[in-house]
């Protein structure tokens, strides 16, 4: 038996080259995570063959990526979202079981098969992957979706169903009476716990948290933080429920309060690491030897249910009136096994109600549809496209809506995301009389925003057409609001095969991938942190009595040295030459008349960058080139944005205008 610290550098090797490799091939990290608990797991080369020690610590990834998910679903929203919920959320459980005792009957003319194993088999079957899907819907920015809250509606009342269904489970066979009195002691502790968790806890929340945030202490914070999440994780088990269910309310409590962004960021590492942790226990259960030997029933088993699920969740989705587009995704979404199918499925290989070869297989076929969820997720767009005939108008009508919008609009800024951060600069795009279109994928945000007259509207600007409808072709410029790197870096993908040439600004919240943004077409990127740090260090050097007018040149001198688009100034009569003011890269405008000596001539035969010039940018009927090629060629009325030392600009001035 391996040490606990042999377990955990084999576990954390195997995940690192896993995840390199499935990185390196563009795959989901979560498959290197399946594909190597199965590797190392007790049934393959048996380097992890005590999966027990790590199991209960992994289930902790899920109980914190529910609680992030928690975050983003405010109480409101919650409450908006029962339809979907109590609708297709219980006819999702409860078509699975009836599926599954049909089908159950059906085989038992020809072998024998108990109800009793139906309804087993079914529970385990009904359960999708939370911590998969959600995952995958958080990277690919679909949780505000239609298909996204579907999807989230019917996971939720998963969580909700696990603990009747353990109960039926366990109950299998035994007395009646006694399975009604469980299931109703169940129902009563489910509704009580919710109402006193949510009641109580929102109270009490918010206002505890403000007394440890006044004590501005960062561990103290973080304490209270794990303190809250895994003690409502224990409330919620102690009463009969899942973990994953109070960690949830943990973050939906949280999200009433202003730390929600803060929280996020903290809980993060921990939810990432244990979430890795819990897909590698849960490849350590397959045995690729029943694979091999029982090849046709595994397969049975993981193309079955997929197709079952897919085709009920579907139909049941256009019942509820989603459109068929947003049917098929939710259906793909769902089809796959999940985490706490296993949790079931353990209870029923303990109840004895499946044969032990058969309960293999039916872990086996519920892992390989684990395996594969990711790519039915990431290709449900292509798919609905394939199989729904007025898909493309669906998706059409979208791309008019924003069409309309940008249809009268040229030189406009397209925003891609309007939150805090898009609507800041969209205020003040309108307070220069610039025009924009705004993107975004919250449809309440969208609503309420369009209603005011802004103008934002519904597309993901990831997407090619969203971007073209929105004006790409005739915009002087895009900025990606949002701090999440692979989704700036699916839009600089599509603004580089639409307008390789278009400045694009992205925000980040650190430095740490600006030269993988830059590498991939963005013309500037924008830390948070480097502003931080500017606004902080001004504040202190002005209460330290350094004058304003040094404070500012200081900072600009920072931004100079950061940002290319910023360096140098535009020179003006008010300014002192005071501290090597004269030694200060400046900017300047030099507009071409008709007998200037440029007019006629590129910028390559000028030679201005032997002059120590750089030409920043060219106006030309109103419109501003940034960065021109060397290839540019100069017209009459032409302005020339120069960028240099002041005496290499009266040079560089003498260059372009010559004797006029």
């Amino acid at each position: 038996m391996a040490s606990p610290l042999e377990l955990t550098l084999v576990l954390l090797f195997a995940a690192c080259v896993g995840v390199v490799l499935f990185r390196m091939l563009h795959l989901p990290p979560m498959l290197g995570y399946l594909s190597v608990g199965i590797v190392i797991g007790p049934h393959a080369l048996g380097l992890a063959a005590d999966s027990q020690r790590v199991q209960y610590l992994a289930e902790f990834g899920v109980v914190f990526l529910m609680f992030s998910i928690g975050i983003e679903f405010s109480l409101p929203k919650l409450k908006s979202m029962r339809r979907v919920v109590l609708g297709l959320g219980v006819s999702q459980v409860l078509g699975t079981l009836l599926v599954a005792v049909g089908l159950g009957a059906l085989v038992n003319l020809f072998w024998s098969f108990s109800w009793q194993a139906s309804v087993a088999l079914g529970g385990a079957l009904a359960m999708s992957s939370t911590a998969i899907v959600t995952k995958m819907l958080a990277e690919r920015l679909e949780l505000e979706t239609e298909h996204g809250r579907n999807i989230m509606g019917v996971l939720l009342f998963q969580d909700l169903a696990v603990v009747p269904l353990l109960i039926v489970i366990s109950a299998l066979g035994g007395n009646s009476k006694a399975l009604v009195l469980a299931l109703s002691l169940a129902a009563l502790k489910i509704t009580g716990a919710l109402a006193l968790l949510l009641w109580i806890g929102q109270k009490l929340v918010g206002r505890w948290f403000h007394i440890v945030a006044a004590r501005r202490s960062q561990e103290l914070f973080m304490l209270n933080l794990l303190l809250l999440t895994l003690g409502l994780a224990y409330i919620t088990e102690h009463l009969g429920l899942s973990m994953a269910l109070g960690a949830f309310i943990a973050g939906m409590l949280i999200a009433e309060t202003p730390f929600r962004h803060q929280v996020e960021d903290d809980i993060k590492p921990f939810r990432d690491v244990l979430l890795g942790l819990f897909f590698i226990t849960t490849g350590m259960l397959l045995n690729p030897g029943i694979v091999l030997k029982q090849p046709l029933l595994v397969l049975l088993f993981f193309v079955g249910p997929l197709i079952v699920k897919f085709t009920l969740i579907a139909g049941l989705a256009r019942l509820f009136g989603s459109p068929p587009g947003t049917a098929i995704r939710t259906g793909l979404g769902l089809a796959q096994a999940g985490e706490f199918g296993f949790v079931l499925l353990n209870l029923v290989i303990d109840r004895s109600l499946l044969d032990p070869s058969l309960s293999q297989a039916v872990l086996a076929g519920m892992l390989l549809s684990m395996l594969c969820a990711p790519f039915l997720i990431i290709n449900a767009d292509r798919i609905a496209l394939r199989f729904v005939a007025n898909e493309w108008m669906m998706q059409s009508l979208q791309m008019t809506k924003i069409a309309t919008q940008s249809i009268k609009t040229s030189g406009h800024v397209i925003i891609c995301g309007y939150g805090r951060c898009g609507q800041n600069l969209a205020r003040m795009l309108e307070q220069e009389g610039i025009g924009y279109v705004a993107l975004d994928l919250d449809p309440d945000r969208v609503m309420e925003a369009a209603s005011s007259g802004e103008t934002v509207v519904f597309g993901d600007a990831a997407r090619r057409e969203a971007l073209v409808a929105a004006g790409i072709h005739r915009a002087a410029g895009i900025v990606v609001t949002y701090d999440s790197t692979p989704a700036a870096l699916k839009v600089l993908a599509q603004v580089q095969a639409l307008e390789p040439t278009l400045p694009v600004v992205v925000r980040t919240v650190d430095d740490t991938h600006i030269d993988d943004l830059i590498a991939a077409g963005a013309t500037e990127v924008v830390p948070e942190i480097v502003e931080g740090s500017l606004m902080l260090a001004s504040h202190a050097l002005v209460l330290m009595g350094v004058p304003m007018r040094r404070v500012l040149r200081r900072v600009a001198q920072a931004r100079n040295e950061r940002y290319s688009l910023l360096r140098g100034y535009f020179h003006g009569l008010d300014d002192e030459d005071e501290g090597g003011e004269r030694e200060q890269v400046r900017l300047q405008s030099v507009p071409l008349t008709l007998n200037a000596a440029a007019v006629g001539r590129t910028l390559g035969e000028l030679r201005l960058d032997k002059l120590g010039v750089t030409v920043t940018a060219i106006r030309r009927h109103g419109i501003r080139g940034v960065e021109p090629v060397a290839e540019t060629r100069l017209m009459a009325e032409d302005i020339v944005v120069l960028r240099g030392l002041p005496d290499k600009l009266v040079a560089a001035e003498t260059r372009l205008r010559g004797h006029e």
